[in-house]
C-alpha cells in the first residue's frame, strides 16, 4: 500500500489509496459502491460454505452427549413404619425405647444377691468397723451364708433427681449447691448424672466424672410449673440400667408430693423395689402443707426410699442442703456390702424378704440397720 505525503493525522491532504475506488454520497458520485459489496459477500458465502463441515460435526457430538446423559433423583428416604403390636421387628431394628409408655417389670438372673448395709447410732452417726460375723442374713426366713463382704469404698453410679418446679423458687440456691456438695463426694473412678423435673423429667447431664459439667449446667435451671416426680424416678432408673458399676444410687431432692405423673405411685414402688438401685431423698417440706399431695410427699418419699435400703432425709430450711447431701454422699462410702447365694433358688418371680440382722460387738449401743427389703425371684 502506497501512502502520500501527509501534513498530519485529519489534515486535508491526508490521504489512503485502496485498491477499489470508493465515493462518498453528497460530496462525490452518487454511484453505489458496488465493487465492495460483491467482495465482502463472496468472502461471507466462502466462509460459511467452509464452517459448514465443522458446525454439523460439533453438533452431531452434541446430540451424542446428549442421548448419554441420563438425570437420576435421589428417592426421598422414608420414615421408618412402626410395626403393630405382635409384629415381630426384622434383625437388627430396635425401637426407641423412649416411645414406650409403660414397661414391663425389670427382672435379671440371681446367682449372687448384693446387699449394701448402712449402721448408724441412736445419734444417727455412721457405724463403720464391723465384721463379716457381725451380720445375720435371712432370705424368706431362711438364714444364708454370707459369700461375700466387703466395707470399701467401691466405684458407684450416682444419680441426681432434682426438682425446679414453680414451688421451689425460693429454694432454688441453696439446692443447686446441695446438688454439687453431694457430687464433691464422688470419688475420680464415679460416674454420674443430673435429671431435672417441672411438668416433665429431663437428662440435663448424663453419665459423667465432671463436677464442673454438673454445675455449669445447674446455673441455667429456672423454676417453674408442676411436679412430675414419679415421671422423673422412672426416667432416673431407665438411665440406671446404662451404668458400668454394680453398686448404684440415685438422690432425690423435692419440696413435695407428684402432681403431674403419668405413672402411678404404685408402678413406681414395683419398679424400684425390682432394681437394684439404692435410693435417698432429701425432702424440703413446709410446715402447713396446702395441698393433699403436698401432704403426702412425705410419705412418698420415705415409702421409695426404704423399700431399696435408702432413706429420706426431712428437713425445714434450705440451709440444711448442703450439709445433708454431703453426709449422703460419706454414707454411700462407708456401707457394708453383703453377698449371697440363695439356698434354696426358685424361678418363679415372685417377690423374696431380705432381713439383715446384727451381732453387735459387747458395750456398743442399740444400732439401726438400713438395707434393701428384698428382690424379685428371675422366671427363667
Amino acid at each position: 500500500m502506497a501512502r502520500g505525503r501527509s501534513s498530519g493525522f485529519g489534515s486535508s491532504r491526508s490521504t489512503i489509496r485502496y485498491p477499489f475506488q470508493v465515493r462518498c454520497p453528497g460530496r462525490f458520485s452518487k454511484r453505489p459502491v458496488q465493487p465492495f459489496v460483491r467482495i465482502a459477500k463472496t468472502l461471507l458465502l466462502v466462509l460459511a460454505v467452509s464452517c459448514l463441515p465443522v458446525w454439523l460435526a460439533v453438533a452431531g457430538c452434541a446430540q451424542d452427549e446428549d442421548q448419554n446423559v441420563h438425570l437420576v433423583p435421589h428417592e426421598a428416604k422414608k420414615p421408618d413404619a412402626v410395626p403393630a403390636a405382635g409384629v415381630a421387628l426384622p434383625p437388627g431394628v430396635i425401637l426407641d425405647p423412649s416411645l414406650k409408655t409403660h414397661t414391663k417389670p425389670f427382672r435379671k438372673d440371681v446367682n449372687l444377691v448384693l446387699v449394701p448395709v448402712t449402721i448408724t447410732d441412736p445419734m444417727n452417726r455412721l457405724v463403720t468397723g464391723l465384721e463379716k460375723e457381725n451380720f445375720r442374713l435371712t432370705d424368706n426366713g431362711q438364714p444364708q451364708e454370707i459369700k461375700h463382704f466387703s466395707s470399701e469404698d467401691a466405684p458407684i453410679s450416682l444419680g441426681v433427681i432434682f426438682d425446679i418446679s414453680g414451688s421451689m423458687t425460693d429454694k432454688i440456691d441453696k439446692s443447686r449447691e446441695a446438688v454439687v456438695e453431694f457430687f464433691r463426694t464422688a470419688n475420680p473412678q464415679d460416674e454420674f448424672f443430673l435429671i431435672t423435673f417441672s411438668e416433665k423429667p429431663e437428662v440435663l447431664v448424663d453419665f459423667t466424672s465432671s463436677v464442673e459439667d454438673i454445675q455449669s449446667k445447674l446455673v441455667y435451671t429456672v423454676p417453674k410449673g408442676r411436679t412430675a416426680l414419679l415421671d422423673a424416678i422412672y426416667l432416673g432408673m431407665n438411665r440406671m440400667r446404662k451404668a458400668h458399676y454394680e453398686r448404684k444410687a440415685l438422690l432425690i431432692i423435692s419440696d413435695g408430693g407428684d402432681n403431674h405423673s403419668r405413672y402411678t405411685e404404685g408402678e413406681i414402688k414395683s419398679m424400684v423395689r425390682e432394681a437394684d438401685v439404692q435410693i435417698y431423698g432429701i425432702g424440703l417440706f413446709d410446715l402447713s402443707f396446702k395441698t393433699p399431695e403436698e401432704r403426702e410427699g412425705p410419705a412418698l418419699l420415705s415409702d421409695v426410699t426404704e423399700v431399696t435400703g435408702g432413706r429420706t432425709f426431712t428437713i425445714s430450711s434450705p440451709n440444711e442442703l448442703a450439709d445433708v447431701a454431703t453426709k449422703i454422699g460419706i454414707e454411700l462410702r462407708n456401707q457394708y456390702v453383703l453377698g449371697y447365694r440363695p439356698t434354696s433358688p426358685v424361678r418363679d418371680g415372685k417377690w423374696r424378704k431380705i432381713k439383715v440382722k446384727l451381732n453387735p460387738p459387747k458395750g456398743l449401743p442399740p444400732l439401726h440397720v438400713y438395707a434393701k427389703t428384698g428382690y424379685y425371684a428371675p422366671t427363667e
